[in-house]
């Protein structure tokens, strides 16, 4: 079954959609600890870097 065949417009957005400005929530780096700001309300627990330190921890 394709697109076409469920009256698939192409007009989809995705999750994020065009819903404004996203609301950033201040953290503090769990490497290097500078205080940055986030689009996502961190998980208690779980680690958060700022954008200079993410990409030593990404795993690809």
């Amino acid at each position: 079954m394709a697109f076409n065949d469920r009256n698939f417009r192409g007009d989809y957005r995705g999750f994020r959609g065009n819903s404004g400005p996203r609301e950033m929530t201040k953290v503090t780096c769990s490497d290097c600890g500078v205080e940055t700001e986030v689009p996502f309300k961190p998980t208690e627990g779980r680690p958060v870097y700022c954008r200079e330190c993410l990409p030593n921890h990404r795993k690809f």
